[in-house]
């Protein structure tokens, strides 16, 4: 198999006037996270989740920042950035759909919940829907086996779904960001 390379050092990043890295974050970062860790590397997380948690996903632009605010070099924020599933490094959309993939729910039928929520969105797993209200993923393990199967809609865990209730899960949502 031949080794495929990207051509990550000519990447062009666009930049907006308006840094992602807030000062209000600096400054919750330097006051609460770093006096927790031994080195700035080990804040990376917090910044990371900071971010994301503001604006929804990662900016190339936020990532140049955060390497510049801990003083690390770009691509060991880029690493740690796209090692963890739970980084959107892409926009995504505004409710998060994660269908549990583990053993147990698929014994259970994650499958045909994934399919019900595929067909009621009109995207696959991994996509956004157009109007950038939902994105679709499947999850390696919600921690929920014994009430498979599950998935989560944004922070709400629903247990023992049927395809059937999908789109209900779905629309409820919805209407709570009041996007009908």
């Amino acid at each position: 198999m031949a080794w495929i390379t990207k051509d990550s050092a000519n990447q062009r990043i666009e930049l907006r006037d308006e840094p992602y890295l807030t000062e209000d974050m600096k400054r919750e970062l330097t006051e609460r996270y770093l006096p927790r860790f031994e080195t700035k590397k080990a804040a990376l997380l917090p910044a990371l989740h900071m971010i994301q948690h503001q604006y929804h996903w990662i900016p190339a632009q936020a990532l140049k920042e955060i390497a510049a605010f801990f003083d690390l070099a770009p691509a060991d924020v880029i690493d740690t950035a796209s090692f963890y599933e739970e980084y959107w490094l892409k926009p995504r959309g505004k409710h998060i759909v994660a269908v549990c993939r583990s053993i147990a729910c698929e014994f259970c039928g994650h499958p045909e919940v994934t399919r019900a929520c595929a067909k009621h969105l009109d995207i696959e797993p991994g996509e956004t829907t157009d109007d950038e209200q939902f994105t679709l993923v499947e999850l390696e393990c919600l921690g929920s086996c014994g009430t498979a199967p599950v998935m989560l809609i944004d922070e709400t865990l629903h247990e023992n779904v049927k395809p059937e209730q999908v789109p209900d899960l779905i629309e409820k949502a919805r209407k709570s960001s009041g996007h009908h």
